[in-house]
């Protein structure tokens, strides 16, 4: 008997076992796969991921891992104008420091040994179904790598189990929903020129309404991606991997690509969306992350959600606990904490990924920004916070760029 089941051991997971660990309560970390494996992403660790690691007295080890450390960020428009923010040095805004881009397969079996160290765990254990008693979640059902059966019990489970999560399904909370969906390709490349200690994120006539990315992944590897909505990729006549070769190949990009490798085919994945509120609470459950679909509609970043997501589950599921009611009313102050933090940020972000259809805007904003230091430092103080992110949509965010 646990205090609390987490099914899937990506970063929700491992976080809502840690957060677990910190106060207290019994749980037990399961997951499909072996670690380390690989998770297809774009693999930037965001602010919020940042803060869970320093609350978690994780960060200073970060650096040790094999990645790159992120100072700036390259964004670019459809006629390849680009600026930069930079998050350290003579520019640098009080509120965000260096970021990273580690590879998945590696920051996620960091968190995963971190877990397995202060918490049962489980690997190669595929959750086959959940259990229910009088309409409450009491456990989960699965086989183990050998095929055999086992149950465990607790009353409350975590779904943490990515956008195909079999505890949202069992439950039935799974929907497709081709609106709030996007669907991204990720390759690595190595030999790839002009990455530093940069991402960067271009708006090319090749991807609208999406983006091209190019991340350094450190060692020499770069992670290459483009996302795009699902719905607008059903419309789409090219495949993602055709639209990737037509912009590695293109006139602006083709001169940084002409030594890269591929180091792998590219794969593909889909993102639920946050720019609609879906259920993820219920009795004697949570959905966590990529589950409960938390992945920001504009920047395609969903880590940072899903660990903040981890901490406010256990949050909840301590005062649980404390109380005895494991009820549907009881477990709703997750969704109240959770979209506290979050739904304001992920209502602007959607509001954001419809300005971005728009090829008129984005070359005004961004060509604007690119000779205009004090352009520059709006959208660098929206992205730490110090300006409202909310402002980027709105009339008083292209007063402020028209007349800087």
């Amino acid at each position: 008997m646990y205090d609390v089941i987490i099914v899937g051991a990506g970063p929700a997971g491992t976080t809502a076992a840690l957060y677990a660990h910190r106060l207290g309560l019994k749980c037990i970390l399961l997951d499909k796969t072996e670690f380390p494996r690989d998770k297809i992403c774009g693999d930037a660790l965001s602010g919020k991921t940042v803060r869970i690691l320093r609350e978690l007295n994780l960060l200073d080890e970060i650096g040790n891992l094999d990645g790159s450390e992120i100072n700036r960020i390259t964004f670019g428009s459809p006629k390849n104008k680009q600026f930069d923010v930079y998050l350290n040095g003579e520019k640098n805004n009080k509120n965000i420091t260096k970021g990273f881009v580690i590879p998945r397969k590696i920051f996620d079996n960091f968190l995963f040994e971190k877990a397995d160290k202060v918490t049962d765990t489980r690997q190669g254990f595929s959750v086959t179904d959940v259990m229910m008693e009088n309409e409450q979640v009491v456990g989960i059902i699965g086989k183990t790598k050998d095929g055999a059966e086992e149950k465990f019990r607790a009353p409350i489970v975590l779904g943490c189990d990515g956008a195909n999560s079999i505890v949202a399904r069992k439950l039935g909370l799974y929907e497709m929903d081709m609106e709030n969906t996007s669907v991204a390709i990720r390759c690595y490349y190595e030999g790839v020129k002009g990455l530093t200690d940069q991402i960067e994120l271009h708006f090319v006539d090749e991807v609208i309404p999406g983006y091209f990315w190019l991340f350094p992944a450190g060692n020499g590897k770069a992670n290459i991606g483009i996302g795009l909505s699902k719905s607008y990729m059903k419309k789409e006549k090219r495949t993602l991997r055709e639209i990737m070769n037509e912009v590695t190949q293109s006139e602006y990009f083709k001169e940084r690509f002409s030594e890269a490798k591929q180091l792998e085919k590219p794969v593909g994945w889909n993102l639920p969306l946050g720019s609609i509120h879906r259920e993820n609470y219920g009795n004697g459950f949570m959905l966590l992350g990529d589950a409960a679909g938390l992945v920001d509609p504009f920047t395609g970043e969903g880590i940072g959600n899903a660990m903040v997501s981890g901490k406010y589950a256990i949050d909840v599921a301590l005062k649980c606990k404390k109380s005895g009611d494991y009820s549907n009313t009881a477990i709703a102050e997750y969704d109240e904490l959770l979209w506290a933090e979050i739904g304001k940020e992920l209502r602007t972000s959607t509001k954001l990924q419809s300005l971005a259809r728009s090829r008129f805007l984005l070359n005004f904003v961004i060509n604007r920004a690119s000779r205009n230091e004090e352009v520059q430092n709006i959208i660098s103080g929206m992205l730490s916070h110090e300006i409202p992110k909310d402002e980027l949509y709105g009339p008083l965010f292209y007063i402020k760029i028209l007349f800087s």
